[in-house]
């Protein structure tokens, strides 16, 4: 499976911040945060996904903008190591204005319990460090009788993230996979899928979410 070299990923990390930085460079803070909560929403419209107030929700990989900036009746957790940059240098990224999350800046493969009923990865899983030891970890951070909803760039055609992975083609990205290897690498870990579909085609990549469930052990 591809695994990353160190400096791969922390290339990939000082990419993160430069692009975020230019990709808000000349937006208004309120405009975007209103549309990303309404792309977020529409997101979860599409995967029918509807979660009652005050639930212990964990967002991993979240970035400045992720999933946390619409649960304001529950309690979020947010993990990300770069959240201590984003607070430096994007203006439009302020803790104080989620009150009901908890930031932490750290990786998934730093994270520890307590496990979660849901447990969001969104875009996420395919820019860490060790792939399979995020993947063991979001099992880790699911409770049992949980529901967690992965996604990622996957490739739409398996020769080509060969390619890749050899290439600089996607430096953002240290890991190129197809869906495939997700679906297979998740079934090794014991998490059911529960459903999953393609949301957006591309030339190269389609933009794959996957709802799972752990089972509860009798």
């Amino acid at each position: 499976m591809d695994k990353p070299s160190s400096l791969r990923w922390r290339v990939a990390q000082w990419l993160e911040i430069r692009w975020w930085r230019r990709y808000l460079n000349k937006k208004d803070k309120g405009q975007y945060y209103q549309k990303k909560a309404q792309y977020w929403r529409s997101i979860l419209r599409t995967l029918e996904i509807d979660i009652p107030a005050q639930q212990e929700i964990l967002d991993v990989g979240c970035g400045p903008a992720g999933i946390f900036i619409i649960f304001e009746d529950h309690q979020v957790r947010a993990l990300d190591p770069l959240f201590s940059s984003y607070q430096k240098v994007l203006p439009h990224f302020d803790p104080k204005d989620y009150p009901w999350v908890t930031f932490e800046n750290i990786t998934i493969e730093q994270a520890t319990g307590p496990a979660r009923k849901w447990v969001f990865c969104l875009n996420a899983i395919n820019h860490v460090a060790d792939w399979e030891q995020g993947l063991g970890k979001l099992w880790e951070l699911t409770t049992e009788g949980g529901t967690l909803i992965l996604s990622s760039d996957v490739h739409n055609y398996r020769w080509l993230k060969y390619i890749f992975r050899l290439l600089p083609g996607d430096a953002l990205h240290p890991h190129q996979h197809s869906r495939e290897d997700y679906l297979q690498a998740l079934e090794r870990i014991g998490l059911k899928t529960q459903k999953e579909r393609i949301l957006k085609k591309g030339l190269i990549f389609g933009y794959w979410v996957v709802i799972l469930k752990k089972d509860t052990v009798a």
